[in-house]
């Protein structure tokens, strides 16, 4: 895989020191990431957890430097292969889509619906090969798409997000993040808006890529039950700060903090079938 950063021995592909990020509001200063840490490196995933609110998907933004300039004060460093985005804003417009890709969340509205999936994801791809050709750019698009295992990849190309299902355009969505050739993937609730089976096939689908493609990712999910089978290590969020960080499984299934054991309680379990409990509610 073609990069732009050539590789760095020791240097993590994200390296977060004490990000602190504030929000301008008209009720005041909001302190939303409140000195969090940690690290990516090559080939694994790193998990943020919390509840809705807590900061993880503001945290993602910041290292992404997508917060509103006017609206938004990160302090702390963020380096992404070794350069510090904090420090120098202009070294995130020159990463993201080349070294850093993200993986938006909610697929039915993270695409225009008045475009082709061919027009986004060309753009994506000319995005990091400007001097690719129409027909350049539709055969790397095809070949993407069946990455993703879009079926008949050829026929979608004209087609628009409407004609394809939640799990699909979720598919196109990591296609377009891996258009740039990414080193390092921000995966933004990436299964939140899917069913349990469509769910299931899209973490695997990721895990393959990662495996394939020695990427890093960074994983954001409010669900400790796709944080357990995707996470290398997993920082639980709270209010903006981390209130445990360590292994998966150690997290998992050796939990500190009664948060952390609020978060595992709300993940559904299949009960025992209660047949007469059945019965009786079919007599009533």
């Amino acid at each position: 895989m073609a990069t732009d950063v050539s590789p760095l021995d020791g240097v993590p592909l994200l390296d977060v020191e004490n990000l602190q990020i504030e929000l301008i509001t008209s009720h005041g200063v909001i302190r939303a990431v409140d000195g969090v840490s940690f690290t990516v490196r090559e080939g694994e995933t790193v998990t943020l957890i919390g509840e809705s609110g807590s900061g993880k998907s503001t945290t993602a933004m910041g290292v992404l430097r997508l917060l509103p300039e006017g609206l938004a004060v990160l302090s702390g460093s963020v380096r992404i292969a070794g350069r510090d985005v904090v420090a120098d804003p202009r070294a995130a417009r020159a990463l993201r889509g080349r070294t850093v890709s993200l993986i938006p969340q909610d697929p039915m509205t993270a695409l225009s619906p008045v475009h082709t999936i061919g027009r986004q994801l060309g753009d994506a791809l000319r995005l990091r090969h400007p001097g690719l050709s129409r027909a350049e750019t539709r055969e790397k698009g095809t070949e993407l798409l069946a990455q993703v295992r879009i079926p008949r990849p050829e026929t979608r190309w004209k087609a628009y997000p409407h004609q394809f299902s939640g799990g699909m355009l979720q598919r196109i969505l990591i296609a377009v993040a891996l258009a740039a050739e990414p080193r390092l993937l921000i995966a933004d609730e990436p299964t939140s808006a899917l069913d349990a089976t469509v769910q299931a096939g899209v973490l695997d689908l990721l895990m393959e890529l990662q495996e394939v493609e020695g990427i890093g990712m960074l994983m954001i999910t409010h669900d400790l039950g796709v944080a357990r089978v995707v996470s290398d290590r997993i920082h639980v969020m709270k209010e903006g700060r981390f209130v445990e960080s360590g292994p998966a499984g150690t997290i998992v299934d050796r939990p500190a903090e009664p948060y952390t054991r609020a978060l595992l309680a709300a993940v559904p379990r299949l009960g025992a079938w209660d047949e007469d409990g059945l019965t009786g509610a079919v007599a009533r």
